[in-house]
C-alpha cells in the first residue's frame, strides 16, 4: 500500500545551516504528531509536508504529489496552521475571512455563503460572524483560523504549535476540531504531550533527525523519558 507521505533522503539547509539530515519516513496514519525539543527540525519538518519548504536533497511526496513539481496541486489539498492566529486572518468581519478560503472555488455565491454558515456554526462561531475579527479573544481567533482552514475541506492539515498560546479550556477545544474524525489527515507539531499521545502515532525528532516513529504513546513516553537522562 502506497503511503500517503513519504520522504526519501530528504536534507534541508537554511540560512547556512543544516536543520533536516537524511530523513527517510514514510507513513500512513489519520493523525500524527511531531515531537522533540526546540530546534530539533520539527517545524521544517512539518513545513516540508506542506510545501512551505523545499528539500535541498532528497524528495517528499503527498498523495503521491511532489511536494515541488506539483506544489500548486499539493496545496489545493492541504491547510496550514500555525501557533499565531494573526498571522492568517485578513479580513474586517469573522464570516468574510471564512470566505477568503474559498476565493480559488468558484463557487456560487449561495454555496459559498452556505459553507461558510456550516463551518461558522461547526466551530462556535455563527453568532460572532459580524463581528471584527481582530476583536476577538485569542481563543476565537485561533478557532477562526481553524475553520478557515477546515471550510476548504482540507485532505491534510499541517498545524505548528496550534494550541502553543491558548489556556487549557480553549486548548482541548481546539484538539478536539484537530482530531475529529471529518475526512482530513493531520500532521501536528507540539509540545502538548497530551495531544500527541492522542495521535495515532507520533515521530520524534531529534538534531535533525528522526529518531523515533511508531505508536503515539509509545513516542510520547520515551520523549519524555529523555528529559531526566
Amino acid at each position: 500500500m502506497t503511503s500517503a507521505v513519504r520522504l526519501a533522503a530528504v536534507s534541508v539547509r537554511l540560512a547556512d545551516a543544516d536543520v533536516l539530515h537524511d530523513v527517510d519516513l514514510a507513513f500512513d496514519a489519520r493523525t500524527v504528531a511531531v515531537v522533540g525539543d526546540n530546534g530539533s527540525g520539527k517545524s521544517t519538518l512539518a513545513r516540508l509536508i506542506g510545501g512551505l519548504v523545499r528539500p535541498t536533497r532528497g524528495s517528499v511526496e503527498v498523495f503521491g504529489l511532489d511536494s515541488m513539481r506539483d506544489a500548486a496541486a499539493l496545496r489545493r489539498r492541504t491547510a496550514i496552521v500555525f501557533s499565531n492566529p494573526d498571522a492568517q486572518i485578513v479580513m474586517p468581519t469573522v464570516a468574510e475571512d471564512v470566505a477568503f478560503s474559498l476565493r480559488a472555488d468558484r463557487l456560487s455565491r449561495a454555496e459559498r455563503d452556505a459553507r461558510v454558515a456550516t463551518a461558522l456554526e461547526e466551530f462556535g462561531l455563527a453568532d460572532l460572524a459580524d463581528r471584527p475579527a481582530f476583536e476577538l479573544s485569542g481563543g476565537q481567533k485561533q478557532l477562526l483560523a481553524l475553520c478557515g482552514a477546515f471550510v476548504r475541506r482540507p485532505d491534510i492539515v499541517i498545524a505548528d504549535e496550534p494550541t502553543a498560546f491558548l489556556d487549557g479550556r480553549n486548548a482541548h477545544i481546539v484538539s478536539g476540531h484537530l482530531l475529529g474524525d471529518v475526512g482530513h489527515r493531520l500532521v501536528v507539531v507540539t509540545h502538548d504531550l497530551d495531544l500527541a499521545a492522542r495521535c495515532d502515532i507520533a515521530i520524534r525528532m531529534q538534531a535533525g533527525r528522526v529518531a523515533q516513529v511508531g505508536a503515539a504513546a509509545d513516542v510520547v513516553a520515551a520523549h519524555s523519558a529523555s528529559w531526566r537522562c
